[in-house]
């Protein structure tokens, strides 16, 4: 799916797609990010799978930590190709 740049969901895609990158870069399943985070599995499903769940800076951060990535690499624009690759 892709979003308009003035659509208010375009940065929860933006960064749930980041968070897959992240993840599947360190080669953890959306389970095992989860339990290190002790979110709930649906939780990062939801905020990989676009269906725009919210969600605070602080739980952001939190993940950011777990996965030793720093936060600002969630916002960064996201490369279609590269997620084809992963």
């Amino acid at each position: 799916m892709k979003l308009d740049k003035d659509d208010n969901n375009y940065i929860y895609y933006i960064v749930g797609k980041n968070i897959r990158k992240q993840r599947k870069l360190k080669g953890w399943t959306q389970r095992q990010l989860s339990e290190k985070c002790n979110f709930s599995d649906h939780f990062i499903a939801d905020l990989e799978n676009e269906t725009f769940k919210t969600c605070s800076l602080n739980s952001l951060y939190h993940i950011s930590k777990v996965m030793e990535v720093p936060i600002k690499e969630f916002f960064e624009e996201i490369n279609e190709n590269d997620l084809k690759k992963k």
